[in-house]
């Protein structure tokens, strides 16, 4: 997970400041230190963690800091304010044209995902701004771009304007004409890359920008690739004057350097973050929640976006309502077991968690055979053996294995989870906090948690 050394070596960096009951200026000079080359091994550019540690020593030498009754706490403060700043301030929003269609031009060098990231955007303002979005498909170079294009474009139900390998100029202007006649409000640009910047391919976008006038230039970039993202970034901006950023595969870059740097070197802001390979995997950039996921304080208002977002409220009220009868069934506990998948690995959610770092769930990931299988069996089971598993005799259970090409053991297997499961949710119900709560979800295992029967975690 992205910035998960620098969150270590911060934690480690802070935790010796608390063990002090008042700091001298060596005391606050040693910590910047080590923040400062905590900084540079998470790949941020090294301009930029200059001027961030002396804006922080600066502040935090301050009397008001060293004779704080938690000098600790306070210098935290600083960090975590210098840190939202450093990256933006506050979210940044995708600019809507009063004229529609509103155009996007996605731009960035080759393998960078801007094709993919172009599609989850339109996805995430379909979804979440019931916009009615059109995929251009401008890039007529790079083998099987169009038909890449299509086939996201059809998994998420969103229409592609195609002519081919014509002019990208004349693409994007049909396709902004094909949008005002079809009742699309975005179009999105799915433009050319290079595997380097040159000139002949920021030749090409000035003239697809000078065709459609873009509300947003957009330039994807790639985590992965660290310093080189904030030199692409600079490259970009320089030419066409981006708008924004839209950062990727930061699920997979510990280190999230270019994060950091982006903002501070181009002037342009992060927007959106892929976080993931999965087309619904985009999400809005909030500094200030990237900022407290850093220094360790959670992220709550997103986990609490992504439960909302993959949770549907009326199976929740209607589940709430079966818990307080003590009605819970299989198929219930199978339809939340499916939400909860769709929210992410456990180290993800984890790492929105105050105090909980992701590396403390590695390896606790949702076992997808046993998911399958646990689906399998639940559903070659009648509506009836669903809501009172107490029909479940010996050759139902026989015929409820044959059917869903499982084990009598493994049936027996869930039976018995869903039992503890039910008793759990009788004692929550009952209003007390059980006691052998934590004897029952046990200490953080690998793979599993200890005494809850091998549940699919």
């Amino acid at each position: 997970m992205a910035f998960e050394g620098l969150s270590e070596k911060l934690s480690a960096a802070f935790k010796k400041l608390r063990g002090k009951g008042r700091l001298s200026e060596a005391d606050v000079k040693e910590a910047m230190r080590e923040i400062r080359l905590a900084l540079l091994e998470a790949d941020v550019s090294f301009k930029v963690v200059k001027q961030f540690v002396a804006q922080v020593t600066e502040k935090a030498v301050g009397a008001d800091v060293l004779e704080a009754l938690s000098p600790a706490q306070q210098i935290i403060k600083i960090v975590n304010q210098e840190l939202t700043q450093l990256m933006g301030g506050s979210a940044a929003k995708l600019a809507i044209s009063s004229k529609p269609p509103t155009v996007v031009m996605m731009v960035g060098l080759q393998g960078a995902g801007k094709t993919t990231n172009g599609a989850k955007l339109a996805g995430l303002m379909k979804k979440q701004n019931g916009k009615r979005p059109l995929l251009a498909a401008c890039d007529i170079y790079r083998p099987a771009a169009i038909q890449q294009l299509e086939v996201v474009g059809r998994q998420l139900d969103i229409p592609v304007f195609q002519m081919g390998q014509t002019n990208p100029v004349d693409i994007a202007r049909a396709a902004v004409e094909h949008a005002k006649k079809h009742g699309n409000d975005m179009v999105f640009l799915d433009t050319a890359g290079r595997l380097h910047v040159d000139e002949e391919l920021m030749d090409e976008l000035r003239n697809v920008k000078a065709a459609v006038e873009p509300a947003e230039i957009l330039l994807v970039v790639d985590a992965m690739i660290g310093q080189d993202a904030v030199n692409a970034a600079k490259a970009f901006d320089d030419a066409l004057d981006i708008d924004g950023v839209v950062l990727t595969k930061l699920d997979g870059d510990a280190r999230g350097g270019a994060a950091l740097s982006i903002k501070a070197v181009t002037g342009k802001p992060i927007k959106f973050v892929g976080m993931g390979e999965k087309l619904d995997q985009i999400e809005v950039f909030h500094p200030d929640r990237m900022a407290s996921r850093i220094l360790g304080m959670g992220d709550v208002l997103s986990l609490i976006e992504k439960a909302e977002q993959n949770f549907d409220q009326q199976k929740a009220l209607e589940l709430q309502e079966k818990l307080r009868k003590n009605k819970f069934t299989l198929t219930d506990f199978y339809d939340q077991m499916k939400q909860l998948k769709n929210m992410g690995s456990l180290a993800d959610i984890a790492g929105m968690l105050p105090g909980v770092k992701a590396s403390d769930l590695e390896g606790a990931s949702m076992d997808e055979k046993l998911l399958q299988r646990m689906e399998a069996i639940i559903l070659s089971m009648t509506p009836a053996e669903r809501d009172d598993p107490k029909l479940l005799n010996s050759s139902r259970k026989k015929r409820i294995a044959a059917g869903s090409g499982t084990q009598v053991v493994d049936v027996n297997r869930l039976l018995k989870q869903f039992e503890m499961l039910q008793a759990m949710t009788k004692q929550f119900t009952g209003g007390k906090m059980p006691k052998n709560l934590r004897k029952m979800m046990g200490k953080k295992g690998r793979g599993g948690f200890p005494g809850m029967g091998g549940m699919p975690f």
